[in-house]
This record gives structure tokens, C-alpha cells and sequence, in this order.
């Protein structure tokens, strides 16, 4: 396979924040349905917080730097290796902060 690939990672650390909780949920919570509706609705009274779809998802989670490298379309099986050899020559692996994600891999001519 000729050609090239770039790939997109990020570093994880141990004390990273992720939640994913569903709309629903959230507006459940009255300390977030009280600041919609003051933020929104100012002075209305008699409203409910209603959404189409009640599965709809939400993630709250630690923004990361995402770091970029390039490889062989070859390397592909070796991908993850790639990644933090680069993250170590790079030296952003700290402690607790040593684990690679994957987000992205985008194929190039």
C-alpha cells in the first residue's frame, strides 16, 4: 500500500474528568432547570423544560491538546506503538499522564 496516513492522538491521564449523561437527566436536576428557565424564561411562570428526544446524550470531559504525526499507509497495524513512540520523543508523557488515545486517522495521496 503506498501512500501516507496522518494520525491524530491525545494523551489520558488518570484524573481526566469524562461523564456522558442524557438530556433527560439533566434537566431532572433542579439547580439546571432553574438556570435554563431564569436564563431564558425570565419572569415566565408556569414552564417545563421538555425535549424531543429524551435519549439525547451530553459529555463533559477534560479538554486535551490533540498532537498530529505522520506514517506509512504500511504502519498501519502499528499504529498505537507509533503513538506514543511520538509521545515520547515529543516528551509529553508525564507520571500519570503515559496513555494514548486514538481520534483520528486520515488517509493522504
Amino acid at each position: 500500500m503506498d501512500g501516507k496516513m496522518i494520525v491524530t492522538y491525545k494523551i489520558l491521564c488518570k484524573n481526566d474528568f469524562n461523564l456522558e449523561l442524557t438530556l433527560e437527566k439533566l434537566f431532572s436536576n433542579d439547580k439546571v432547570s432553574k438556570i435554563i428557565k431564569s436564563e431564558f424564561a425570565k419572569g415566565i411562570r408556569n414552564i417545563d423544560i421538555v425535549t424531543k428526544e429524551s435519549n439525547a446524550k451530553i459529555k463533559i470531559e477534560t479538554q486535551k491538546e490533540l498532537y498530529q504525526f505522520e506514517v506509512n499507509k504500511n504502519d498501519f497495524a502499528d499504529l498505537i506503538s507509533l503513538a506514543e513512540e511520538d509521545a515520547k520523543t515529543r516528551k509529553l508523557t508525564k507520571k500519570d499522564c503515559a496513555d494514548i488515545e486514538l481520534v483520528n486517522i486520515e488517509t493522504i495521496d
